[in-house]
């Protein structure tokens, strides 16, 4: 494995014709409608309460905890989400709003270090007794993040002592030592913080406890001795139970905890799709600094195993609400699915790390679905309204009807009692730039097509990059490039599958006859001193696409596919009865008139609309085939639900 590196954020700015919306809606409408949610000034909205239960733990009001017993970490997300924004521009009133929460921290944290408002509140007798279930280490992981990202953006020390302290117990805590907790986290995250926080203070104990709570899970039965010592009593129900989680968990809990064995003989992606891959980070960003082979191994098998047979077209991860989990290879239900908006977020985490690791386009390419699809989808075009989770298929009443499926939203939400999600997505919009490159000793790898202006630091010499496109909407990228030396250096760029491998290279007017190495890159390698031009056209063309014949939801079914934006029907265009309608499989879709969200692209094809018979006395009667002409409307997935309440379809039923 090669010495691939992120950058940092002085070496690349984002200036995009898609992109730069988004980010700026975060700056602009997203924190602070968030701050007012945390501070549960939004009129009809799922209370909050976050930012109270840190002011009652800090004995600056009278009050009791309410919410989950993860609320900590929403407050630690939007934390974090503003210090994304602040590195890209300081902003005096959206650091007092910051620096006034971090106040009340500061205050609430114990003299040991610990930080928890649930337990300080309420049963601070019962600390650690119950981490499979309790996100004491969730919390502390997102709170040790926000704090790292607000330290970075201003210098601004107070929270970052904060998290040092707080990190610095948790050292003491758990370890192999004797008289430590031989303990990890139920729900994984902070292990990707602990990384984090070593990068910023180079103290190797940060990283050697994360490397502890990896190398030891599945490997004792912490879980099972702290569950009999809490006389089998559920966080949730506060009842004994036979076997912990499972009450909205249908799985084995060392299944949906991933400690079923350890993680170097893990295989397969299973249980909670959330927790899973922020393990499956973690366990990337470790081989990737370690060099160990056998853990780089383990993540590549749960790799394929997702992307191969667990992942929906949308980049969506988690085919049912049982536990928010993986099921089993191909099974991927279109209307009762999960995908949490997290699950993508994470899923798009690990493909960075894997990055680190090696540079293969799979991880590029998924990356960008669940970019473009998924997670983009979790958020209205305004930014104040929001999904948990992301189905294929939707129709109202039955998701309010069908308690199998009232998991699943017809419209987006203003919050949730649960609300990992919202500040998730502000989070990682903000801090889009790191996403972007990769480099080592003389190359600089382009993963994803933003509109971006960088300075990427090689072992010796400074490689500069602008790059320009319309992207998603066409596949014409420009990279104006130079170099501060005349020794050759190389510039390669990913050729994305759903490309087909079409695509024409020029560099300074003249054409490359190149072809994609194995990894899915074309490397450009010479002297860019001066200024140089590279055209990279994609073919970007409307297709229908199948699902593998073991996904049985899809049969007869194609989804419409324009590089990397997935479309669906939505009522709003067809009609009632999605179902009914069929497209037809030669049809040549086109560009309609109309915006959506911006500058979206609307496609109009050819299909079919069964004429059914409406008698209402009747459930059955004889199938006819009476069928008329229609022109389908397609729209981006990301986009549907921001019009108005209807079904949608990603999954099309074709004919011809």
């Amino acid at each position: 494995m090669s010495d691939y590196r992120l950058l940092k954020k002085n070496e690349c700015e984002i200036k995009d014709s898609f992109w730069s919306y988004y980010i700026d809606l975060v700056r602009e409408k997203v924190i602070p409608y968030q701050w007012e949610i945390l501070n549960d000034r939004i009129e009809d909205a799922e209370p909050s309460h976050a930012i109270d239960n840190f002011r009652i733990a800090a004995g600056e009001m009278e009050g009791h905890f309410y919410g989950e017993v993860f609320q900590d970490s929403d407050v630690s997300k939007w934390l974090e989400a503003v210090g994304n924004i602040l590195m890209l521009e300081r902003d005096e009133k959206l650091e007092a709003q910051a620096d006034s929460v971090i106040d009340i921290i500061a205050k609430a944290q114990d003299e040991s270090g610990y930080l928890d408002t649930y337990f300080l509140i309420e049963a601070p007798e019962k600390k650690w007794t119950n981490v499979l279930e309790c996100h004491e280490l969730y919390c502390a992981g997102h709170f040790i993040e926000g704090a790292v990202s607000y330290y970075l953006a201003t210098g601004k020390k107070k929270v970052f002592d904060v998290a040092v302290k707080l990190a610095d117990y948790l050292c003491d805590v758990f370890g192999k030592e004797e008289g430590k907790m031989h303990g990890y986290p139920g729900h994984q995250e902070i292990e990707i913080a602990l990384l984090k926080l070593y990068d910023v203070t180079g103290s190797e104990k940060y990283f050697e406890l994360a490397q502890y709570f990896i190398d030891t899970r599945g490997t004792n039965r912490f879980f099972e001795e702290e569950f009999e010592k809490r006389d089998r009593i559920c966080q949730w129900t506060k009842a004994k139970v036979e076997e912990p989680n499972r009450w909205y968990n249908q799985f084995p809990y060392s299944y949906y905890n991933q400690f079923h064995l350890p993680v170097r003989r893990q295989k397969e992606a299973v249980g909670h799709a959330v927790r899973g891959v922020y393990m499956y980070t973690a366990m990337a960003d470790i081989a990737s600094r370690t060099k160990e082979k056998e853990l780089f191994d383990a993540c590549k098998n749960i790799w394929n195993n997702i992307v191969q047979k667990q992942l929906y077209i949308t980049g969506g991860i988690g085919a049912t609400h049982s536990g928010e989990a993986f099921t089993t290879a191909y099974d991927l239900p279109n209307d009762t699915n999960y995908s949490e908006t997290c699950a993508s977020i994470g899923l798009v985490f690990f493909a960075q790390k894997m990055l680190k690791n090696e540079v293969n386009r799979t991880y590029a390419d998924v990356m960008e679905q669940a970019l473009y699809n998924t997670i983009l989808g979790g958020m209205n075009y305004e930014g104040n309204r929001f999904f948990y989770v992301n189905p294929l298929e939707v129709v109202p009443e039955t998701c309010y009807g069908n308690t199998e499926r009232n998991h699943v939203k017809p419209v987006r939400q203003k919050w949730f009692s649960c609300a990992c999600c919202p500040p998730n997505i502000a989070r990682t919009l903000a801090g889009l730039w790191q996403y972007i490159y990769t480099a080592d000793e003389d190359t600089a790898y382009v993963h994803l097509y933003i509109g971006n202006e960088s300075k990427i630091r090689l072992s010796e010499h400074t490689l500069c990059v602008r790059q320009t496109t319309e992207y998603p909407w066409n596949g014409n990228i420009t990279l104006d490039v130079s170099a501060d030396t005349d020794e050759p250096l190389t510039v390669a760029l990913r050729i994305p599958a759903w490309s087909g491998e079409q695509f024409v290279i020029t560099v300074d007017g003249v054409c490359h006859e190149v072809s994609a190495q194995p990894n899915g890159y074309v490397y450009l390698k010479q002297n860019w001193n001066g200024n140089h031009r590279i055209v990279l056209e994609l073919v970007m063309k409307p297709e229908l696409i199948q699902a593998n014949r073991r996904v049985h939801y899809n049969g007869g079914r194609a989804a419409l596919v324009c590089g990397p934006v997935v479309y669906c029907l939505e009522e709003e265009d067809n009609g009632r009865y999605l179902n009914q309608i069929m497209v037809d499989a030669k049809s040549e879709w086109k560009e309609k008139e109309g915006t959506l969200g911006g500058r979206s692209r609307i496609l109009e094809g050819r299909g079919w609309r069964e004429q059914m018979r409406t008698d209402q006395e009747s459930l059955y009667h004889v199938y006819s085939e009476d069928r008329e002409e229609i022109a389908v409307t397609a729209v981006p997935y990301f986009l549907w639900n921001n019009r108005s309440e209807g079904e949608m379809q990603v999954w099309m039923r074709v004919g011809r």
